[in-house]
């Protein structure tokens, strides 16, 4: 029979072993998890986001120059276009990754500098890429692969250009007919459509700041929450949102939570708006503000700053933002160390 001694030293040597499991375990994950960051959480309600700044991870041989565009395709890669920075060894301008944020490949050292807006359309059997480029002043159409279909500079039939005047593309929408729209929010403010084969149809808009006039017309997107489909388009420094017919015609126009708009996305009811001042903006199908997230205004002009200048959950200059198919969703932004943020749906 055990002596009470002997339970007592087997008690001992059964605490000092657990005592010791318990502190490797510590050392190995407790203390990691003990020290772990709190979830950063953006907006309210149902309209809650994890706010994960810099999510997709690239080989070191790229180099976020500016980010500026995004793009899924039917398997839901991920497409980011940038300006490519001056140390960057890859000149590429086109990043793709999976689903998750896993690097898959880059292409389209021809964008370097000018990488701007990109839009993916399934034609046929096949998907292409509508790229703008700022810096050569085109749009190009090319594979997934970065193979050219065609390439289009200034347009000739409107007769609106001249040096004085210049061309400059930044997004692309399409109709369900197949038709394209071309933004030229950089240059003279004007919105070209096209046939799906790429034949001129008309040109409206200009520059003013009368309604279905522009001042930096930058994204376009085709809105059908309604009971039509329309375009809707960022009047960007007259800081509203104005629609159009599919032929061209002015209808509305709203400045509802209307800073900077830079590009918009739809889901269901939901409207989303990337505004390049420093909010990423979630309207109602009325185009009345229902969140907005990240909110950075007050913190003055970061752009040009180490990113341990950046505040964790505030944006600088969203560029670009898309809904993932899942209700996340991605934030490009402008700023020449890049910077790419998943907000991540809270879900009960």
């Amino acid at each position: 029979m055990e002596s009470a001694q002997h339970r007592n030293e087997w008690s001992r040597r059964e605490l000092l072993t657990r005592t010791g499991a318990v502190g490797l375990a510590l050392a190995t994950t407790g203390i990691a998890d003990a020290e772990e960051k709190p979830r950063l959480i953006l907006g309210s309600g149902e309209h809650q986001y994890e706010c994960l700044h810099d999510w997709l991870s690239h080989p070191d041989s790229i180099q976020w120059g500016d980010t500026q565009g995004l793009a899924l395709d039917s398997r839901g890669r991920i497409y980011i276009t940038h300006t490519v920075h001056a140390e960057s060894a890859s000149r590429d301008a086109i990043v793709v990754f999976d689903k998750n944020g896993r690097f898959l490949n880059s292409w389209g050292s021809r964008f370097d500098g000018g990488g701007h807006g990109i839009e993916i359309r399934k034609e046929g059997g096949a998907e292409y890429a509508y790229h703008c480029d700022t810096r050569n002043r085109q749009v190009v159409k090319t594979t997934l692969n970065g193979k050219e279909v065609w390439t289009k500079g200034t347009p000739k039939e409107p007769g609106v250009y001249n040096d004085k005047m210049p061309f400059v593309p930044t997004n692309i929408a399409f109709s369900p007919n197949g038709d394209f729209y071309i933004a030229d929010g950089y240059g003279s403010h004007w919105i070209h459509q096209y046939d799906i084969k790429g034949n001129y149809l008309r040109t409206f808009g200009g520059p003013g700041k009368e309604p279905g006039k522009f001042l930096t017309p930058h994204g376009i997107w085709l809105d059908t929450r309604g009971s039509e489909p329309l375009l809707a388009i960022t009047d960007r420094s007259n800081a509203r949102m104005q629609y159009f017919t599919l032929d061209g015609k002015f209808v509305k126009l709203f400045t509802d939570g209307m800073r900077l708009p830079c590009y918009y996305d739809t889901q269901g009811d939901l409207l989303l708006n990337a505004d390049l001042k420093s909010v990423v903006s979630l309207l109602d199908k009325d185009n009345k503000v229902v969140e907005l997230l990240g909110d950075g205004a007050s913190l003055g002009e970061l752009r040009g700053q180490p990113r341990n200048k950046y505040i964790p959950g505030k944006f600088i200059h969203p560029h670009a933002a898309k809904f993932l198919p899942n209700g996340d969703i991605l934030v490009a932004e402008w700023l020449n160390i890049g910077r790419i943020t998943l907000l991540k749906k809270v879900r009960s």
